[in-house]
């Protein structure tokens, strides 16, 4: 696969992004709308929104030659998986919790992956009318107030978007946990940070916005000592190796695979190079 088509696949994921995230926001912003929550095998929910986002995604990826893994598709077994070299992992609505909330912080993950390594990122945050978005040979890059019912032309997005890491010059280690999922091993985890001597900054947030803030600059580490799946990282592990950063086992060497045949990360930890 040649630069310029990982860079027109790109678009089709960011316009897939986009797409989903105003059906995502029409019914965020209904004051009408209660979600139609329902709870999955694991207990976790699911609403219309992720539904609705699901089946534009998948709409959109169809038409291009790589199947999809996504979180709210079928189950699909290990033995047709494996012979997936490149694939699409698809977290139609990350942060289900945090859209039930309406506190914001939900996001929108599309993620190209070849041989098990997360090449191409997408992660569109709709409320904030936020673009991540990374492609091996441009780099990783952030877009603010991106208008998901214009249908952008690329050309404006790269004109609009800025390069990532931004230099943000904070003071100490800034560490960014989850909002949803804090656990005894991440507070022994900052616990010991703080031990080391120097000032540590804790700033909770909720989906894969965490992967976003070590990608951007804004904070220094994140330690995720939680269940994760393999669509709530691949699009934001993308960005990050884009940005100069990656996603570690929590032995700080290996970085994290994806089409394993269990779906679930290992604890892992986030930061620069």
């Amino acid at each position: 696969m040649t630069t310029s088509n990982y860079v027109n696949y790109l678009y089709v994921a960011i316009r897939a992004a986009l797409d989903a995230g105003k059906a995502i926001m029409d019914i965020y912003t209904d004051p009408e709308s209660d979600f139609e929550i329902e709870r999955k095998a694991d207990n976790s929910p699911l609403t219309k929104a992720d539904k609705r986002a699901n089946h534009i995604i998948s709409t959109i990826l169809s038409a291009t030659p790589f199947p999809i893994l996504s979180e709210e598709g079928k189950e699909i077994p290990y033995t047709e998986r494996k012979k997936w070299e490149t694939l699409w992992i698809v977290d139609p609505l990350d942060g289900t919790k945090e859209f039930i909330k309406r506190n914001g912080e939900f996001t929108v993950n599309i993620a190209l992956v070849k041989a098990g390594v997360p090449l191409l990122g997408v992660i569109y945050v709709p409320v904030r009318r936020e673009l991540y978005y990374a492609e091996p040979s441009k780099g990783a890059y952030k877009l603010i107030g991106i208008d998901s019912n214009s249908q952008p032309a690329m050309e404006a997005i790269w004109e609009k978007a800025v390069r990532l890491p931004l230099a943000m010059g904070h003071q100490g280690l800034v560490v960014v946990a989850s909002r949803s999922h804090q656990t005894d091993e991440t507070v022994s985890f900052i616990e010991n940070l703080r031990k080391q001597g120097q000032p540590v900054m804790l700033i909770s947030s909720g989906s894969s916005l965490k992967i976003c803030l070590i990608a951007d600059g804004s904070a220094d580490i994140y330690p995720r000592f939680a269940p994760t799946m393999e669509w709530d990282t691949a699009a934001g592990h993308a960005i990050a190796r884009a940005a100069g950063c990656e996603i570690f086992h929590i032995d700080g060497k290996t970085p994290l695979r994806y089409n394993k045949e269990d779906l679930h990360n290992p604890w892992f930890i986030v930061k620069p190079v």
